[in-house]
């Protein structure tokens, strides 16, 4: 018997489940399904992503639905194009069985025309992204007052995109809905605020500890100094020669440096980020996905709502601001009870972040040493050796030439065959590596603080906060929909600076301060100074008074208000 009919899903659910191979449900299937049958419970669902989140409110939907009622019935708004598309697909799937039931995806970068076409054709089952269903609503191609059950998935990462207002306004004109059910990994205020202010009553489910991370993952850190990041990152996928990964930056900017200088080394890589048309994204992902590569490059707006199977490691080439964007990134791995990594590359004055990480996910974060080298040569022989002793040779002919191998090697001693192949294999990354530094900074592991040596020295000469930082203001902050991670990303942006010059960053309602290294601050400033956001004029200078010379721009505006009050 399929444990999925235990579950109160009927014989067409079921078979569907049974053909894809599923016969036993994971946790938040097991205790949500139950519950959401009913149709009429709110319902609080908290598991990491790759949990079987989909099936656990998608299942119950199309049991539920009436397939006679040409019109939506469901909405389940989630946060990407990417998601959108990966939770139709698979209703499509557990709908096998149901052919007269119809489930429609609505997002941004596609013809809205067609979109608005295949809705009223009759859809029962809406997947839509903020944007686009707010589009939907406002051309009245979709009417909210017949939906009878909203789904909100990965809540969390929709409030941490902006989208706060867009479910609101859904949420109010869902008049007549029999029941809210909204699916998160992590349970921030924001979320906690709309269960209050828009559920009754709502059964609370949690997979797991509230804000966790996934078990199966093993947490690493690397300490490194801000200027050997990008070789730390490459001695770590060298090392790692199996890998199958996602690699996060904060800007597009370092996405697409990092992708250039790798596959100019040869690096099967490609970087997915703002800057991209949809079409390029599509065509990055499929190839991800058909593991064409073996690394993608990605910001955590990009990738929001990525799911492909069998990512061995999640890397952090910079540790996020937003700590509860660890988990999302970290979740990309480890998924359907499969195990994962996830790396962080660190500075020393990041040290005191992993502590605050270790109590978030409630895992233990080990510190290994930045492979040397010597390390990274070894490891590559012996993986491809490894290899080698495990190709098939039961299928071909090879006895054909095994006497004329034979005689060719016959003085050849075994050693020399093994060098021989080291240096047509290998030979790359033994002239790379032959000189290669010591990239390690020197860390008390049991008070995990630096303890002086050169390149630490030098690394917080350049960035320690001993008089190296200007401390700058910009008239925007929280009301203008920025949190801290995307304020980051729209100022390192629009001056092409790099993470590095950065120091804290005070992020308030109407305005923001923040720390740049003083090299770096008239460049900033002349970036952004004068420029426009949402229409709201930005204006920005050094928090102690000092000033720089404005765009002639903004000096004729200044100018001509002045004269209009004379």
């Amino acid at each position: 018997m399929n444990e999925f009919e235990s579950l109160g899903l009927n014989e067409s659910l079921v078979k569907a489940v049974t053909e894809m191979g599923f016969e036993n449900p994971s946790a938040i299937q097991s205790k949500a399904i139950p519950v959401l049958l009913s149709g009429t419970t709110d319902f609080v669902g908290l598991a990491q992503t790759g949990t079987g989140k989909t099936a656990a409110f998608g299942l119950p939907l199309l049991q539920l639905i009436d397939a006679s009622k040409k019109y939506p019935q469901a909405l389940i708004i989630c946060p990407t194009r990417e998601l959108c598309l990966q939770i139709c697909n698979d209703i499509r799937d557990f709908k096998k069985h149901l052919p007269h039931i119809v489930a429609e995806p609505v997002y941004g970068g596609a013809s809205i025309v067609m979109q608005i076409r295949a809705l009223k054709k009759g859809a029962h089952i809406v997947v839509a992204t903020p944007g686009r269903l707010i589009d939907m609503i406002e051309r009245k191609a979709i009417d909210l007052e017949k939906v009878k059950y909203v789904v909100l998935d990965e809540a969390d990462e929709m409030l941490n995109m902006g989208f706060r207002d867009d479910i609101d306004f859904v949420l109010k004109n869902t008049v007549q809905r029999e029941s809210i059910w909204l699916f998160s990994a992590t349970m921030p205020p924001e979320v906690r605020n709309i269960s209050k202010n828009f559920m009754s009553s709502p059964k609370e489910v949690t997979v797991g500890k509230k804000n966790t991370g996934n078990a199966n993952i093993s947490h690493q850190y690397f300490i490194a100094p801000a200027n050997a990041r990008y070789e730390t990152l490459r001695r770590l996928v060298d090392f790692n020669p199996d890998i199958y990964g996602i690699v996060f930056t904060r800007t597009k900017a370092d996405a697409q440096e990092i992708t250039e200088r790798l596959s100019k080394e040869g690096y099967d890589v490609e970087a997915i980020h703002g800057d991209l048309t949809q079409q390029q994204r599509d065509k990055v992902m499929q190839r991800f996905r058909s593991k064409n590569l073996q690394i993608l490059i990605a910001t955590d707006v990009a990738a929001r709502g990525i799911d492909v199977d069998g990512i061995t490691h999640v890397i952090n080439y910079e540790l996020p601001d937003d700590m509860e964007v660890y988990t999302h990134r970290s979740g990309r791995t480890a998924r359907a009870g499969k195990s994962g990594i996830c790396i962080s590359i660190c500075n020393s004055r990041e040290s005191y972040k992993i502590k605050q990480l270790e109590r978030m996910v409630n895992a233990q974060f080990a510190r290994l040493d930045i492979p040397s080298g010597k390390d990274v040569c070894r490891k590559q022989f012996f993986h491809f050796m490894d290899k080698l002793m495990s190709a098939d040779i039961s299928s071909g002919s090879y006895e054909t030439y095994t006497a004329d191998l034979s005689k060719k090697f016959e003085d050849v001693s075994k050693e020399d065959v093994l060098k021989r192949i080291a240096a047509l294999e290998f030979d790359h990354f033994l002239k790379y590596y032959e000189n290669a530094d010591d990239l390690n900074v020197k860390i008390d592991r049991d008070r995990r603080t630096p303890m002086n040596n050169s390149r630490d020295r030098n690394d917080k000469k350049n960035y320690g906060r001993d008089g190296g930082y200007s401390k700058l203001f910009i008239n925007v902050g929280s009301k203008d929909g920025f949190f801290k991670g995307n304020f980051m990303q729209f100022i390192l942006d629009e001056s092409n600076l790099n993470k590095e010059v950065l120091g804290r960053i005070d992020l308030r309602e109407m305005n923001t301060w923040v720390e740049v290294d003083k090299s770096a601050a008239s460049k900033m400033i002349k970036s952004l100074d004068g420029k426009t956001h949402n229409g709201r004029a930005i204006r920005m200078n050094e928090a102690d008074g000092g000033n720089y010379n404005r765009s002639d721009k903004t000096k004729r505006k200044r100018i001509s208000v002045h004269e209009r009050n004379k």
